[in-house]
């Protein structure tokens, strides 16, 4: 089975890196791209290649590369669902706000758009492929709705969930520790599917990194994935509240256990908390089919990496306040970076938001820089917290286009995106124009604190 023309039903932080890398290394053939947000697919076709919506290292190169050529942005799903012969699902998963499983469970309510426009649509037989994250069994039901409801189709579906870094995601699609691909791999028909998966990322990923198994495995080991992932990033930031009460430094301790073989060094940088669209929504998607299975016990384990998590925000924000004097009411209070990470502008669940937010709690007023997030998204993340209204967050809140600006006259610092370019400030200069004492809060341990002391701040660091 020879793959002529692929669609992707959705253009975010996975569909769009994912399909351009195919396009670049796959010429023979054509890859669509499909949204129903208009501004979203305008900015993939911007004639400015830097102007496309996702900031990924690398990422326009390959799009410059492919577009127009056999890489194509559009807002006709229909057609591109008609002319595919694989069909890519890559839309939102978020945790369900509503119902049964409201906080925990994913919300499928998009998958299942998908499938009923993919039926409605297709007239000859379609491979489907799961790019969202999915709770386990989930191909199940995208196969009862194609096979019920669509026009005498066949349809195969295949599992192929990504494991993209943000940040790195463009080395990660050239460079992949492994491709997992999940299929009917009982019967021919499944087989011949997802060996037509298989055959394209071979065009430049050795044989032996492509991983077949059945589909319950494939959906449920990008929810373990993740899970240990997380585990690791909670278990090290346990350890860091134990370290500064008894007198040890995580850095130190991360690299000690790190060094040994069977732990390994990755996972095991204390911070202010990890973020980002995956980690904690699929923790607490794998808690809820744990519930749901009458698994408790497992269920109570996998949540007490959310709970963690969540403390050490709270905890670092807490810091904040207690150290300024036990008040922060009216002081102005620097944010250094607001993505989740560095080298992306993806803001989910990012840990600056949730201190930003204890700290507008206490009436601080917070200045923000990060050189890649938008003024306008930096809002909107503050607004769908819903602790205030959306006239106070900008009451309360500003945003910069230089550090230096945000760090004027401030009462304190919080370093909350580890972007290199903070390492490289004029600290001296930042420190001169500040109120004493001038207090520094390192959320990524990303400052060195013996310089920083010498200069005169007052400074404080996760874990030690």
């Amino acid at each position: 089975m020879k793959i002529k023309n692929i669609c992707c039903i959705g253009a975010g932080y996975v569909g769009g890196p994912t399909m351009a890398v195919i396009a670049q290394k796959c010429p023979e053939i054509n890859v669509t791209v499909v949204d129903i947000n208009a501004d979203r697919i305008a900015a993939w076709n911007d004639e400015d290649v830097e102007n496309i919506p996702i900031y990924e290292p690398g990422l326009s190169e390959v799009v410059k590369e492919a577009r127009g050529r056999n890489l194509f942005f559009s807002t006709n799903v229909d057609s591109a669902i008609d002319k595919a012969d694989m069909i890519f699902i890559s839309v939102n998963t978020p945790t369900k706000t509503y119902g049964i499983g409201k906080g925990m469970a994913a919300d499928l309510k998009f998958i299942e758009l998908c499938a009923r426009q993919i039926a409605r649509v297709s007239k000859n037989d379609k491979i489907v492929v799961e790019k969202s994250t999915l709770p386990v069994r989930t191909a199940e039901a995208l196969k009862n709705i194609l096979d019920n409801t669509g026009n005498g189709v066949n349809y195969q579906i295949l599992s192929n969930p990504e494991f993209l870094a943000e940040g790195t995601a463009v080395d990660d699609l050239m460079n992949p520790d492994r491709v997992l691909i999940g299929g009917d791999i009982e019967n021919p028909e499944g087989k011949e599917a997802v060996e037509a998966l298989v055959d394209i990322y071979a065009h430049w990923i050795p044989r032996e990194r492509l991983l077949t198994t059945n589909v319950w495995s494939s959906e449920l080991s990008k929810l373990t994935a993740n899970a240990f992932l997380a585990q690791r990033v909670s278990s090290i930031n346990a350890m860091s509240e134990l370290c500064e009460k008894s007198g040890a430094d995580v850095k130190e301790v991360s690299k000690a256990i790190g060094m040994d073989s069977r732990i390994g060094p990755k996972f095991l940088q204390a911070s202010v908390g990890f973020g980002g669209s995956c980690f904690q929504k699929d923790i607490l998607n794998l808690v809820y089919i744990s519930k749901s299975l009458g698994l408790n016990e497992v269920a109570d384990y996998w949540e007490q990496v959310i709970i963690m998590n969540d403390y050490q925000k709270k905890r670092f924000a807490y810091k904040i306040v207690q150290t300024l004097f036990n008040t922060v009411s009216g002081k102005k209070i620097a944010v250094l970076g607001w993505a989740f990470k560095k080298d992306t502008n993806d803001t989910r669940e990012s840990a600056a938001i949730y201190v930003a937010d204890y700290l507008l709690n206490e009436q601080a007023e917070i200045v923000v820089y990060d050189p890649k997030v938008k003024t306008e998204q930096i809002y909107a993340d503050l607004d769908y917290l819903n602790t205030r209204s959306s006239e106070e967050n900008r009451a309360q809140v500003s945003v910069v286009d230089t550090p230096y600006e945000a760090t004027k006259e401030a009462h304190a610092i919080a370093v909350l995106t580890e972007w290199d370019e903070f390492k490289e400030l004029d600290w001296e200069k930042i420190y001169n124009e500040m109120l004493k004492p001038a207090f520094l809060f390192d959320g990524r341990r990303l400052l060195e604190r013996a310089t920083k002391e010498k200069m005169g701040f007052e400074f404080y660091a996760i874990g030690s």
